[in-house]
């Protein structure tokens, strides 16, 4: 590994991350309440156990975090079209200026991302910051105090057109798989359904 992409990898406790300059990255995160601590804390000892290599690890990890999410657990504020909404809208407004913005999904209680960000602008600090204004008005409207979102995200970045294209159908099946609609399109909050729209 060459110190440039060495010093791209970082940890903020629970999941490792990368925030390479312009790598197109899929990135999750859920609200607070979604995916209790101490089952993460399981599962990751659970894999820390076996040894798995760093990219298994990841792999693994995010597909139980993953499938845990489909189940719908928590207060499932993001089902609510007015939070969808304001969520929806953070994610575009920066697209073309901090990222590019390639596919996304909303979920009732977490979100998927696939983005690149621009040269100058850290994945850790687009993240932050999408986070911080969305948790912020969403308790708002709301009107609750504390925790919105859970602390961490997860984020794996792209390998090559096929994993591109795997990523993008995953993305916006997401709603399908969970059976929330019968097609991606029909799902109001996912870049599936904004694409189908006549621009």
């Amino acid at each position: 590994m060459t110190d440039s992409v060495s010093r791209s990898w970082h940890s903020r406790g629970y999941l490792p991350h990368f925030d390479g300059v312009e790598v197109t990255q899929s990135i999750t995160f859920h609200l607070a309440d979604s995916l209790p601590r101490q089952i993460l804390k399981n599962w990751q000892r659970e894999l820390d156990n076996l040894k798995l290599p760093e990219m298994k690890y990841r792999i693994e990890i995010q597909k139980r975090i993953d499938h845990y999410l489909d189940q719908g657990a928590g207060a499932r504020y993001l089902q609510l079209p007015h939070i969808a909404d304001l969520v929806e809208s953070a994610f575009l407004y920066f697209d073309g200026e901090r990222y590019q913005l390639r596919a996304w999904v909303i979920m009732p209680n977490h979100v998927h991302l696939l983005l690149t960000p621009r040269a100058e602008q850290s994945l850790t600090e687009i993240i932050r910051s999408l986070k911080s204004y969305t948790a912020h008005k969403a308790n708002q409207l709301l009107g609750r105090t504390g925790k919105f979102w859970f602390e961490d995200y997860f984020d794996r970045y792209i390998r090559d057109g096929n994993h591109y294209a795997a990523v993008v159908r995953y993305i916006e099946n997401n709603p399908v798989k969970a059976g929330l609609c019968q097609s991606p399109e029909e799902w109001r909050y996912s870049s599936a359904w904004w694409n189908n729209q006549e621009r």
